[in-house]
C-alpha cells in the first residue's frame, strides 16, 4: 500500500503491541530506551517490562477497550505502563503532571477508567477530589496513600514477570491513547487518538531521516503528543530513544552527548533559551542531527549554524498528524512548512470559505487516509461536531498561506484587536524575542479604556541581564506597525508554563495590569503613526 493513500494499514504496520513484540524477537539486544541515569532497556526487556504491566492490569480487571489512567512523570515506569496498557488491548488515558483540584476531577472523570497508575508524590492529590468510576489505584515510586472509596496497591501489582502476556491485538482504528489538551484556556479535551493516527505522526516527521542507529530525545512528557511521537517513531522504525525528565538548558547538551541523541524536538522558546546561552567551542561537539523546532525562530539559521545541525519547521497539534512540514533548514522566515503527501488544507473565514493567498484564516484539514486524524473528543459530541463540521477538522488556528508555504499566526482566540486592527500577538513576540536581554516573552490582550484591547508584553530576562521597559519600547518601536507596540509591559523572572512549556496565558490575562507594570503613555515614550502620501 500506498502509505498516504486511501487504504487503512494492517495491524502490523501500526499497532504497538505489534511492533514491539516483532522488534523484541528481531533484535532483542538492541537498546531501545536510555534513562537519565544511565540503565537501558534492549527490545527484549522493553518487551518484559510492558508484559509484566499488562498481566497486572488483567488481573485487576482491565480488559480491551478498557482504559487506563497514567499519572507519572517521564521515566521507565511511565514508558512500561503505556506499554503494557495497549499490550494489554487497553486504551491509555495519561494525566499532566500539574493537574490538582477541579481540573484534576475533571480528567479522572472524564477518562472513565477504574485503574489508574499514580506517582506516590501525586497520589494524596486524589483524596482531595470526586474519583468518578476509579476502583483501584496502583502506585509506584513511593508508599502507597490512602484514596477514600478506592482500592491501594504498591508496585508488585505490575512486577511478576509474565512472558507472553497479551490482550486481544487492537485494531488500526482503535485508540492507543486519549490525550488531554493542555487546559491552558479552561477544562482539557480528551483527544481520542488511533494507531493510525500515531504512525501518520512518526511517518510525517521520521520517515525519511530515522533509522536503527539513531536516538531521539523524548524531552516532552509522555502525557503530551510530543512526548509519544518520537517514541513511537523509533519503535516503528527501529530505532532508539532518550528518556528524560524535561527540557533542562543546563544539562541539554550534555544529555545529548551521554545519551548519542541523534534528533530532538525543541519548541521555540527552548531553542531561543540555547541560542542566548555564550558561544562555547563544544557548540559542535555532540552527535544531534536534527533538530524540530515548533515554532521556528528568526533565526533557525544562524541556530543551525552554530550547533551544525538541520532544522525542520513543522505544525502539529494533538488532533492531527504533521500535516504540514518543511525540509531541512527551509530558509523561509516563520514557515511552518507545506502541506505533506495525503492531506488537504483551507485558510478559511468564519463562514468556511476559503480566503485568498495571504489573508489570515483558520486552517482546517482533512486527509486522504482514514483515521489519521482524531476521533473525535472524549465525552464531548458538541464540541466534536463543532470542530468536525462541514466535513473538515477545523484546528482553531490562524494561518495564512503565500505560494504554498504555510505560516502560523496565533491562536484564533489569542489575537489581539486594538483601534480596528487585528494584532497576532506571536508576531509581537518574535520581535521580544529579538531583543538581547529577553529570555522569553508573551503578549497578552488587556481591556483598553476606549473600548476592544490594550497590548499587554510580560518579558523576563536572560540570566544576567536586566530588561529596562522604556529601552525596550525604543527598539519595538521601528520594528512593527505603530498599533502592534505594546501600551504595557511587565518584567517578570519567568512566565508561567503548562509542564509541556507552553506560556498559560490564561493567568497572564486574568492578572491584567499589575502594579509593577509599566505603561508606556506614563513612561512618555510616544509612538507615531506611519503616514503615507500627501
Amino acid at each position: 500500500m500506498s502509505w498516504w493513500g486511501p487504504e487503512v494499514p494492517e495491524a502490523a504496520d501500526c499497532v504497538l503491541a505489534e511492533l514491539l513484540t516483532r522488534r523484541a524477537a528481531e533484535h532483542p539486544d538492541r537498546v531501545y530506551a536510555v534513562f537519565e541515569d544511565g540503565s537501558e532497556w534492549t527490545y527484549a526487556a522493553t518487551l518484559a517490562e510492558a508484559e509484566r504491566v499488562a498481566a497486572g492490569l488483567h488481573a485487576l480487571g482491565v480488559r480491551p477497550g478498557d482504559r487506563v489512567v497514567a499519572w507519572l512523570p517521564n521515566g521507565p515506569d511511565a514508558l512500561r505502563v503505556w506499554f503494557g496498557a495497549n499490550l494489554a488491548g487497553a486504551t491509555l488515558v495519561p494525566l499532566n503532571t500539574a493537574y490538582r483540584g477541579r481540573l484534576l476531577e475533571h480528567a479522572v472523570g472524564l477518562s472513565g477508567a477504574r485503574v489508574a497508575v499514580v506517582h506516590a508524590d501525586l497520589a494524596g492529590r486524589l483524596a482531595d477530589v470526586s474519583t468518578g468510576a476509579l476502583e483501584h489505584v496502583v502506585v509506584l515510586g513511593g508508599d502507597a496513600s490512602p484514596v477514600p472509596g478506592v482500592a491501594v496497591s504498591g508496585p508488585e501489582m505490575l512486577a511478576a514477570p509474565a512472558p507472553g502476556f497479551r490482550g486481544e491485538t487492537p485494531e488500526p482504528w482503535d485508540a492507543y491513547a486519549v490525550i488531554l489538551t493542555s487546559g491552558t484556556t479552561g477544562p482539557s479535551k480528551g483527544v481520542v487518538c488511533s494507531y493510525v493516527q500515531l504512525a501518520a505522526c512518526a511517518r510525517a516527521a521520521f520517515g525519511d531521516c530515522f533509522g536503527p542507529g539513531d536516538r531521539y530525545m523524548v524531552n516532552l512528557p509522555l502525557f503530551h503528543a510530543g512526548g509519544t511521537i518520537g517514541t513511537y517513531a523509533a519503535l516503528l522504525l527501529g530505532g532508539g530513544i532518550s528518556l528524560v525528565g524535561a527540557f533542562d538548558t543546563e544539562r541539554f547538551w550534555p544529555a545529548v552527548r551521554a545519551t548519542g541523541t541523534t534528533h530532538v524536538t525543541l519548541l521555540g522558546v527552548v531553542a531561543t533559551f540555547l541560542a542566548k546561552r555564550p558561544p562555547s567551542p563544544a557548540d559542535r561537539a555532540h552527535p544531534l542531527r536534527r533538530v524540530f523546532m515548533v515554532p521556528l525562530v528568526d533565526d533557525a539559521a544562524e541556530f543551525a549554524a552554530r550547533f551544525g545541525v538541520e532544522v525542520v519547521a513543522m505544525f502539529n497539534m494533538t488532533e492531527v498528524s504533521i500535516p504540514i512540514i518543511s525540509g531541512p533548514d527551509p530558509g523561509v522566515p516563520g514557515t511552518s512548512g507545506r502541506l505533506r503527501p495525503g492531506v488537504e488544507a483551507r485558510v478559511v473565514d468564519e463562514h468556511d470559505r476559503p480566503v485568498p493567498d495571504g489573508r489570515v484564516g483558520e486552517l482546517v484539514l482533512r486527509t486522504d487516509q482514514p483515521w489519521a486524524l482524531n476521533s473525535g473528543y472524549l465525552g464531548m459530541p458538541e464540541a466534536t461536531a463543532r470542530a468536525w463540521r462541514n466535513g473538515w477538522f477545523h484546528t482553531g488556528d490562524a494561518f495564512r498561506t503565500v505560494d504554498g508555504e504555510y505560516f502560523f499566526v496565533d491562536r484564533m482566540g489569542d489575537t489581539i484587536r486594538r483601534r480596528g486592527e487585528n494584532i497576532s500577538s506571536a508576531e509581537v513576540e518574535a520581535e521580544l524575542l529579538a531583543h538581547p536581554a529577553v529570555r522569553e516573552a508573551a503578549v497578552v490582550a488587556v481591556p483598553s479604556p476606549l473600548g476592544e484591547d490594550d497590548v499587554l508584553a510580560v518579558a523576563a530576562p536572560v540570566e544576567g541581564a536586566t530588561i529596562d521597559p522604556a529601552e525596550l519600547l525604543r527598539f519595538l518601536i521601528p520594528r512593527m506597525a505603530h498599533f502592534m507596540v505594546p501600551r504595557y509591559v511587565r518584567v517578570v523572572p519567568e512566565l508561567p508554563h503548562t509542564p509541556t512549556n507552553k506560556v498559560e496565558k490564561h493567568r497572564l490575562r486574568a492578572e491584567g495590569v499589575t502594579p509593577g507594570t509599566v505603561d508606556r503613555e506614563a513612561l512618555g515614550v510616544r509612538v507615531r503613526r506611519d503616514r503615507i502620501g500627501p
